[in-house]
């Protein structure tokens, strides 16, 4: 299996620059998703990973406001926007990515802005060079390395500035992937688990596995249950190979709330939102842009969107960079109508 992954442009946010061959289910946890090639060892190229942030200072942070207007809080991780092979994890102090960063807070935390102060730390994610389809992600050395700065982010947000709010986690690809991994291992504890409103850990799946072994990550049924996971994998109908479809994927579906397999039509669509590539202002809104179905089969969110779109480095109807902007006014809503529930729920 050869995989050569060099650059890629994702529209909607610059997310990544890999120009990838994929030849197989691809190693992914985000969007490019390289490997380097056969005869390259990543080891003999590995410089000195950079320093771990540091969280007291606002230099670590993508966003962090500097007065919370609003009574609940979202954590939200940004997917992968590094593709350097030396280092093998992101320099949080490079100008080039700190825009990206702020471009995907900008793009995709933006939906949850309305109900809740966001709170976003720079970490030293892997890059796209070190990925591997043998390996499993959640145990790359370098994928851990961004994972314990999410996860030490994560410790500092609740210590100094929580201040005991209800929070919501949100992602997308990598960023789902450490949340799911800080999920796993910090929400045994009930009252992280009674502060959660809700965690959309997009882009990425989560399994039936881990609902099993991990019985206080609990999926999303409905529209407004809380505590709960909300994850779906978009693509197009009779599409495969998507890296990110792993299998017993959950699968939730955005239009109606429903984990079922009868269609949602896109007359429930509130709104596609596209982004500009260079300013994060809305270079197009599109009510009932499209429907979706659940394929409980894949565990894949299936549309047939009417434009015909670059889905970057993914398989031909893989739709992986648009699975916020497809459903971007549904989610907002949501996220509305949880935080509501949330404290109708814990007034009674």
């Amino acid at each position: 299996m050869d995989l050569k992954y060099t650059k890629m442009l994702i529209s909607t946010s610059r997310w990544m620059k890999c120009n990838v061959v994929l030849l197989v289910f691809a190693l992914i946890t985000l969007f490019g998703y390289g490997c380097v090639a056969a005869d390259q060892d990543p080891l003999n190229q590995e410089e000195a990973i950079s320093p771990a942030p540091d969280y007291s200072q606002d230099f670590s942070w993508v966003s962090k406001p500097g007065v919370c207007e609003k009574p609940v809080d979202v954590f939200y991780v940004y997917p992968t926007i590094y593709d350097g092979q030396s280092p093998l994890n992101m320099d949080i102090r490079d100008h080039d990515l700190r825009f990206d960063a702020q471009h995907l807070v900008d793009i995709q935390a933006s939906v949850y802005s309305e109900s809740a102060n966001i709170f976003a730390p720079y970490y030293r994610q892997m890059s796209f060079a070190v990925l591997d389809p043998e390996e499993d992600m959640f145990q790359n050395e370098y994928f851990r390395i961004g994972y314990e700065d999410v996860s030490r982010a994560f410790e500092y947000y609740l210590k100094h500035f929580n201040n005991g709010r209800p929070f919501i986690l949100a992602g997308h690809s990598q960023g789902s992937m450490a949340l799911i991994i800080l999920m796993r291992e910090h929400f045994k504890n009930p009252n992280l688990q009674k502060q959660l409103v809700a965690a959309y850990l997009i882009g990425y799946s989560v399994t039936s596995q881990d609902f099993k072994n991990y019985p206080w990550m609990k999926p999303a049924t409905q529209a407004i249950d809380i505590g709960v996971i909300i994850s779906y994998n978009t693509q197009a109908p009779e599409t495969t190979g998507s890296p990110v479809l792993l299998p017993g994927a959950y699968c939730i579906n955005p239009l109606n709330w429903a984990t079922d397999e009868i269609p949602a039509d896109k007359s429930l669509n509130l709104g596609a939102v596209f982004f500009s590539d260079t300013n994060s202002s809305i270079e197009r809104e599109v009510v009932n842009y499209t429907g979706a179905c659940v394929d409980k089969k894949t565990g894949a969110l299936v549309t047939t969107p009417p434009d015909e779109l670059d889905g970057g480095a993914f398989p031909p109807g893989v739709y992986h960079k648009y699975d916020y902007a497809f459903w971007y006014r549904n989610i907002e809503k949501n996220v509305n109508a949880r935080c509501k529930n949330y404290f109708e729920q814990n007034r009674k």
